[in-house]
């Protein structure tokens, strides 16, 4: 008993809670405490860092307008989602992006929420009725700073049709110039990057996209068939470069559809960089559920889930870009 009559500690329990508490441990981050011994743990660890890499990072916008063909023979290995996905993570950081879609399937303009039916004015008109490109170009509803040319089924018979016409090879590089100059004088901004969808064939509209670009994107998929073809396209290109654009070079290839769970894809990846150990990325796009939704809600994967492992993958590949240029 205290000499006052009150027992002795009963004036604590009048104390407020926070004098009785005691100090509080500092704060960690969830990520430096996780057990990074599984699996998935590990994943979400080196997710995580990847991201701080990436988070705040301002793009380098390019001394001039660089143009990329996307290109590959084999189909499916991810040419149309590399193309919309790249452009959409370099229009979302600020760079002004073109889409020029010369695929008669129209994939990149139903990604980047184009309309592309058949009553719609398209690169098909650019190419066969001179129509100029600035009357087909079309903003993407997504991402701000990014403009579509988009496809019609008309293209699957311009083929036939671009060979009576005068300067046939040079028809969408002429048009690209014209719409730059269009730009320039109406105060519009000049365009950072442009990029060109090709069909899976090596006919006269891949040999225009090829003549309007200064860069090849070659996308690789990590499959047992990935190189098989390469060949013949890398001769065509040679074709290209000796009479018709001696500034083409491939710059960059990418590889897709990477599964990290079986050795095929290691190895196929180990055997691309092998051959071309100046042009892959160090970005791997890897097989991903999200990448493949996308396209059915008319958006890349970077609109659709900006939070993902494909997106995040998309992401460094079009940084790695930007900073490669």
């Amino acid at each position: 008993m205290a000499d006052d009559g009150v027992p002795a500690g009963a004036d604590d329990a009048h104390q407020p809670a926070a004098a009785q508490a005691p100090a509080e441990a500092p704060v960690r981050n969830v990520m430096d405490t996780m057990d990074d011994s599984t699996p998935l743990a590990s994943q979400l660890v080196s997710e995580t860092k990847r991201r701080e890499r990436l988070r705040g990072q301002k793009l380098p916008r390019p001394q001039q307008t660089r143009f990329f063909t996307v290109s590959n023979q084999k189909g499916g290995v991810g040419k149309t989602t590399t193309t919309v996905n790249i452009a959409a993570a370099l229009g979302a950081a600020g760079l002004n992006v073109l889409v020029v879609d010369i695929d008669p399937q129209g994939n990149a303009s139903t990604a980047l929420g184009i309309e592309h039916h058949a009553d719609v004015d398209s690169i098909y008109d650019v190419l066969i009725n001179d129509v100029p490109m600035a009357d087909v170009v079309a903003a993407c509803p997504d991402v701000e700073n990014l403009m579509v040319a988009p496809a019609t089924i008309h293209l699957a018979g311009a083929e036939i049709e671009l060979v009576s016409l005068v300067a046939r090879e040079q028809r969408l590089r002429r048009a690209l110039d014209q719409y730059a100059k269009y730009r320039e004088e109406h105060g519009e901004p000049r365009l950072d990057y442009v990029f060109i969808d090709c069909p899976p064939s090596l006919g006269l509209l891949t040999v225009n996209a090829f003549v309007a670009a200064r860069e090849v994107l070659i996308p690789i998929q990590c499959e047992y068939y990935a190189l098989e073809g390469l060949s013949q396209l890398l001769k065509n290109i040679e074709m290209i470069q000796k009479h018709l654009n001696d500034e083409l070079v491939v710059s960059t290839i990418l590889l897709t559809m990477y599964d990290g769970r079986t050795n095929l894809a290691s190895q196929v990846a180990a055997e691309v960089r092998e051959h071309f150990p100046n042009e892959v990325l160090r970005a791997l796009i890897p097989r991903s559920v999200r990448i493949s939704e996308a396209p059915s809600y008319q958006q890349t994967v970077m609109t659709y889930d900006a939070g993902s492992t494909g997106a995040l993958s998309y992401l460094e590949a079009a940084t790695e870009i930007a900073e490669r240029g």
